[in-house]
């Protein structure tokens, strides 16, 4: 019984993605991140005056969609009565697309909403910066990083570099703008005045950071580097405007986005705009349409995704089809296989900066990013592609430099990050920018370690004694949660880094009654729910502690029934019924399904990846499949 049901899955989710794949060998189901790139969209198309009016009322119609009874916006489902953040960023970009106004009971309501929670005062920080730029909130007198620290050394004991990409990407803009104190205030420009608390006006500062004497130490440092620079202060300055213009300006993909994401794209192009560019100048044109080429239709309504996921949806969906017993000659996998080494970069990245002795040979995320690959990706990439190795010599070269790539880009403390080498001080913590930890730095993290030791120890030759290996496994056991589990810093959360960890252990030969894998199988087993599936809440990952979600969903099961699978040479209980959970549950459609599983900003940025709940419930019954049913 149990394997005609996983057979007849399996055949139903392969049927569903042989539908789906785009003409290109690519799947390019949505990346969705809420409404927050909607609102800044709209924001942008006014401050440009570029009056596309077929798309603002389009992201109009979104954002209304998901507003709440109470009025406000959330993040994800079970978050409370709302999120402030996502509130104040509705309710400007609704004013200022002019299709909405302040007595419109819906406007209203989101007020009324955003001044019982403390008004702009409560919102996190890129969205103060995105108010200051645009005239609604004062910019602070003194702005943490300094214009002057793009010219500090590498040696030096915190400099530009010590930040991860993704935080630079941000970065470099925001000091351009901090330092310039740019702001640009239409004529049709929304008041947001009325969204001030009592203690608050325009003039307050009300970004809030930190002045601890860990932190005042720390600046007198940086301070007395810049001093150290030759040259009068004057030319200091200019200097290093130039030097972080032109930090953006080498970083602008073919699309015309900076590094291919929506963020530091948005900053760039107000960026230039404070060093008296046009709006009309050819890089801000590109940089525009770049964004709107991110737009897709979900439900029938418009989304601007913050980047596009096709790299990474690709790849796993191929490993996953060749799990289930796709042929990689197959047209699917084949068309597949062939987007990948398409989309393999050639080219050096910021990456070689803490990895100068290393090649390019990575992958990045989306089709619109040929300069930052990252470690999850190239691994994804790999596994799809493996089965082509050895019968086609063009596939063995893609793989042999994505697995140098990959092996190089280990951290000294045995894990591996994403993006870049090393790029985790510990003086990061002390600046005083709220979650500076997610926004700028790139750690070990259990997820990546875990995916990565799984790929090198199933699908190279090297050796279980290797140093990279016996590193790596190191770093996993020695970063255990005491109660079994671990935290994944790319997903929702706990599940999502045991089920890497645990697959990454139990290929690299730990044995099931290790005590690391027993204590992960204990606590999996720990929180499975009656129904027989998992499924963990997006506070897990603002509070750092498990939280249930008090309801399952298809990935959270998928991925902890896969590690359960890995453990046990037997289907048990828990496995079981985690399998019917998800044969019962493969068509479901409700706000499960559209639950972020994954995470970018503790509390800030959640994804939900339309492509996970084939994936990984595929994987899952393949490799119940492949362990159980096959003799």
């Amino acid at each position: 019984m149990m394997k005609s049901r996983i057979s007849a899955g399996i055949n139903q989710l392969i049927e569903k993605l042989k539908k789906d794949q785009s003409p290109t060998g690519s799947w390019d189901y949505p990346f969705e991140t809420g409404i927050s790139t909607d609102c800044y969209m709209i924001i942008l198309l006014r401050t440009l005056e570029i009056h596309d009016e077929n798309l603002i009322i389009q992201l109009t119609e979104r954002i209304i969609s998901k507003q709440e009874k109470n009025g406000a916006w959330k993040l994800y489902y079970d978050e409370g009565e709302g999120n402030i953040t996502a509130t104040i960023e509705a309710y400007y970009a609704l004013l200022y697309s002019g299709y909405y106004s302040k007595k419109d009971p819906l406007i209203k309501k989101a007020r009324q909403y955003i001044v019982a929670n403390g008004g702009l005062d409560s919102a996190h920080l890129l969205a103060k910066l995105m108010l200051a730029m645009t005239g609604q909130l004062k910019w602070p007198a003194r702005f943490p990083l300094p214009l002057e620290l793009i010219l500090l050394p590498p040696t030096f004991p915190i400099n530009f570099y010590s930040f991860s990409v993704f935080g630079r990407a941000n970065m470099a803009p925001i000091m351009i703008l901090a330092n310039r104190k740019y702001q640009i205030r239409l004529e049709n420009s929304p008041d947001l005045s009325d969204l001030y608390t009592r203690k608050m006006d325009y003039n307050r500062d009300s970004f809030h950071f930190n002045n601890t004497e860990d932190w005042r130490s720390l600046c007198a440092t940086i301070e007395k580097g810049i001093k150290s620079l030759m040259g009068m202060p004057s030319y200091i300055h200019k200097l290093a405007t130039e030097q972080t213009k032109q930090y953006m300006l080498a970083r602008i993909e073919p699309d015309g986005t900076f590094l291919g994401y929506f963020s530091s794209t948005f900053l760039m192009i107000f960026a230039l705009l404070s060093l008296g560019y046009s709006k009309k100048d050819p890089i801000i044109i590109r940089a525009v349409k770049g964004l709107k080429s991110m737009q897709c239709e979900i439900n029938g309504l418009i989304h601007i995704q913050y980047t596009n996921a096709s790299v990474w949806n690709t790849s796993l969906i191929s490993y996953a089809l060749q799990e289930a017993g796709v042929s990689p000659k197959h047209q699917m996998a084949d068309r597949a296989n062939n987007y990948l080494i398409s989309q393999q970069h050639y080219k050096y990245g910021d990456w070689i900066i803490h990895n100068p002795s290393s090649s390019p040979g990575g992958w990045g995320f989306a089709n619109n990013n040929m300069l930052h690959p990252d470690v999850d990706d190239t691994t994804a990439s790999l596994r799809a592609i493996t089965r082509n190795v050895l019968s086609t010599p063009a596939y063995r070269q893609s793989w042999e430099r994505g697995v140098l790539w990959t092996l190089s880009m280990q951290n000294n403390d045995g894990g591996w990050p994403a993006f870049e080498r090393n790029t985790n001080s510990k003086l990061v913590g002390i600046l005083p920018i709220d979650k500076a930890d997610f926004l700028l730095t790139d750690p070990s993290s259990a997820d990546l370690t875990g995916r990565t030791l799984e790929f090198l120890c199933s699908y190279t030759n090297l050796s279980k004694n290797h140093k990279a290996i016996k590193e790596g496994m190191n770093w996993l056991l020695h970063n255990q949660e005491r109660d079994g589990s671990w935290y994944g810093r790319w997903g929702i959360c706990y599940i999502y880094g045991t089920w890497a960890a645990v697959t990454g252990l139990r290929s690299a030969a730990v044995r099931e009654n290790h005590h690391s894998i027993k204590a992960a199988n204990n606590w999996l087993c720990s929180i499975q729910n009656p129904d027989g599936g998992w499924g963990e809440s997006c506070k897990s990952d603002s509070k750092q502690v498990y939280i249930p979600l008090k309801a399952s969903t298809l990935t959270h099961t998928a991925w902890a029934v896969d590690a359960l699978i890995a453990v046990s040479n037997k289907p048990t209980k828990a496995i079981n019924a985690g399998i019917n959970f998800l044969l019962n549950q493969l068509h479901q459609k409700d706000w499960t399904t559209d639950y972020p599983k994954g995470q970018g900003m503790a509390g800030d940025f959640y994804i939900h990846y339309h492509s996970y709940r084939f994936i990984f419930p595929l994987l899952a019954f393949a490799h119940y499949q492949n362990k159980y049913l096959t003799h």
